[in-house]
């Protein structure tokens, strides 16, 4: 039998030709083998998120931090990819917003509160939170999330436009 190391040698190899795909498989039969080895889990969850193919990344970080009794690095990457699901789901909540409720709003925004928490360093979240509340007219927790997003990055020029419209609409609303 082999060695988790031995898999995940061949997994790393597969990724390094581009072949996410194998080196999933890779892991799954690492982790057939070997399913009490949390960073087997921790490595294929990685590959999928990497493939954006977020429910089972989140299932295998959950599987790893679980296994290793909280190891710090696996703490961090299912923090992340929770919060990435929180963003796609407020994502969806938004996109099907009709003006006649505020609720998808609502909800929205406290997903993406939550998402900017266990995530502090994802611009979208920030962003997402940003057009939930200002489409809740709140405006000065629009322009926190914004001002947030834009010291995460701030060459981006979208988000300096976004703040100077967000301050224009604050205004016109006083």
């Amino acid at each position: 039998m082999m060695k988790p190391e031995d898999y995940m040698q061949q997994a790393y190899r597969c990724i390094l030709q581009n072949d996410f795909e194998q080196a999933i498989r890779w892991f799954e039969t690492a982790i057939h083998a070997h399913p009490e080895h949390a960073e087997l889990y921790y490595r294929c969850s990685i590959t999928h998120a990497r493939s954006n193919h977020l429910l089972p990344a989140l299932e295998y970080a959950r599987k790893a931090v679980e296994l290793s009794e909280g190891v710090e690095e696996y703490m961090l990457h299912l923090q992340t990819l929770e919060a990435k699901q929180l963003t796609v789901t407020a994502k969806m909540l938004l996109e099907q917003a009709g003006k006649e409720t505020t609720t998808p709003y609502v909800d929205a925004a406290t997903l993406l509160k939550e998402a900017v928490r266990l995530d502090p360093l994802s611009v979208e979240a920030h962003v997402m939170l940003a057009l939930a509340c200002s489409d809740l007219n709140e405006y000065e927790s629009a322009l926190q999330a914004l001002q947030d997003a834009i010291l995460l990055d701030p060459q981006n020029g979208q988000l300096h436009q976004m703040l100077q419209d967000t301050k224009q609409r604050m205004k016109s609303m006083q």
